[in-house]
């Protein structure tokens, strides 16, 4: 059994960890953070968890929170973490933090895209946390940087076909829709119901969205060569999911047969994800809930390229879920525990 405390627990990832530690036998939320509601139950903010998790929010104090958990979830705004970070591990705590602030390894890399890093000495010592890539240097890890969203939805898309060699990561193309979950809590103009409803829109267009060095970064380690992507992201008028669709040229002739198998062979032993039958395409809302990333894979013999589309639950295997597996890798309990649950359907 272990303890653990969510700082910035008033946001959706916030709530989705709670609702997922909730079910996991080993864990005990101590402490959860959040400076505009702090005195108030959480229970308040989020009804759903009334009579399971009441919780008074507290503000952000790093001895505070250290005091009482030996595990801390970070699900603070980018920029916020690195502010705390290193007091959580100073104090010997293990932390997973699910902003960007400790994804990219290069401090320059990350000021081009946020601003310039508070302790870049911290990037070097932080592990990727995508456990398909990574599970190994996770366990021992102190510090584990939980993946993007979309990075997600398309390392995963893409890693078997660059292991194999199959592709020229020069062409690789991905268009990636979310729902609206993924912009955040947070009052924007931009997500507000009249806004999104009835609406579908591409914005980060042309190389600015910023997890685009993420995935260059990931796609160029799994590759052995810098990876440039073409990466255009979507808002959908949903609430949650993610799917991405991922083009690319074949280095050889390739059947989808072929890469049916080859993707069957890949994730033979990955918990959660699901490589589809010839023919299957994924759907968010089979996903929905769940940790699961559903893969399915074609050749486009007329233009000779590779289609890869997959889908994830963007605030769980996205977010939430994928922070809670490696809570799993961190701490020795089955990895799939805690996050057993089907998608919710229909």
């Amino acid at each position: 059994m272990i303890t653990v405390a969510i700082v910035g627990a008033s946001g959706y990832t916030g709530l989705e960890l709670i609702r997922l530690l909730d079910r996991h036998p080993e864990v005990t939320i101590t402490s959860v953070t959040s400076e505009q509601s702090a005195g108030r139950p959480i229970s308040d903010l989020f009804p759903t968890l009334r009579g399971r998790c009441d919780l008074l929010l507290e503000p952000l104090d790093p001895a505070t929170i250290a005091a009482k958990a030996e595990l801390i979830f970070t699900a603070l705004p980018h920029q916020a973490a690195m502010a705390v970070v290193p007091a959580f591990l100073e104090a010997g705590r293990k932390v997973i933090d699910l902003s960007a602030d400790y994804r990219l390894h290069d401090p320059a890399v990350y000021g081009a895209w946020y601003e310039a890093h508070k302790n870049p000495e911290l990037l070097q010592a932080a592990v990727y946390g995508l456990p398909e890539l990574r599970r190994e240097t996770i366990r021992p890890a102190c510090l584990v940087a939980n993946p993007g969203c979309y990075p997600t939805s398309i390392i995963l898309g893409l890693k078997p076909l660059l292991d194999a060699g199959l592709i020229d990561p020069a062409t690789i193309i991905a268009d990636s829709g979310s729902g609206v979950s993924g912009a955040g809590r947070a009052a924007k103009v931009d997500s507000l119901y009249c806004e999104v409803n009835e609406g579908f829109k591409a914005y980060g267009v042309g190389g600015l969205h910023r997890h685009t060095p993420e995935i260059e970064q990931e796609l160029s380690e799994l590759a052995g060569q810098p990876v440039t992507i073409t990466f255009t992201p979507h808002l959908v008028p949903m609430d949650r999911g993610i799917l991405s669709t991922i083009y690319a040229t074949p280095t050889r002739a390739v059947t989808t047969d072929e890469l049916v198998a080859l993707y069957a062979a890949a994730y033979r032993d990955e918990p959660f994800v699901r490589p589809l039958s010839k023919g299957q395409l994924p759907c968010t809302a089979f996903v929905r809930g769940s940790n699961f990333c559903d893969i399915g894979v074609t050749v486009d013999s007329r233009t000779n390229r590779v289609i890869v589309v997959s889908a994830i639950d963007n605030l769980v295997k996205g977010a939430s879920g994928q922070a809670v597996q490696n809570m799993n890798l961190l701490c020795g309990f089955p990895e799939t525990q805690g996050l057993e649950g089907l998608a919710l359907y229909p």
